[in-house]
């Protein structure tokens, strides 16, 4: 893939993602959020089990099995269908993605240095704090220029 596409991909993600890292989400209620919308709504479980064309044992597995993180996706949309909400998926980083790229990038630049280091501090050839930093910055970029897959 071209460097200067990879970049615009990252900084385009980074772009739709940002509203969502200020945003604080409510936690999940311990029993889902399924039967916590449906006990708010009044709904009985043979109600939404009729919304859903399923029996009524059905509703309890699936809110066991959102409880458990263990529903599907496409189930979990049913549901939502059913309780007249909408499902919205997505992952959302802890620090946007260029900084996480660049942070992945010094951290594998540190890795490669420090065999060098070592090797040149017990040899009494130590450089300095700025020269090593320097080298670190050379590297990261590098790094940063060539494959991103060498860096997971």
């Amino acid at each position: 893939m071209d460097k200067s596409y990879r970049w615009l991909q990252l900084r385009q993600a980074d772009k739709q993602l940002k509203p969502l890292l200020k945003k604080t989400f409510p936690p999940r209620p311990s029993c889902g959020w399924i039967q916590a919308i449906r006990e708010a709504l009044g709904m009985t479980a043979v109600s939404l089990a009729q919304r859903l064309n399923v029996r009524n044992s059905t509703v309890h597995k699936l809110e066991k099995s959102e409880a458990d993180d263990s529903i599907s996706l496409a189930s979990l949309r049913k549901v939502a269908a059913a309780l007249d909400c909408e499902l919205h998926y997505v992952l959302v980083p802890k620090m946007p993605l260029e900084a996480k790229l660049k942070e992945q990038a010094n951290t594998v630049a540190r890795r490669h240095m420090q065999p060098v280091a070592h090797t040149m501090s017990l040899e009494d050839q130590a450089v300095g704090t700025k020269a090593q930093q320097a080298q670190l910055e050379l590297i990261a970029k590098e790094l940063l220029d060539g494959n991103w897959r060498e860096l997971w």
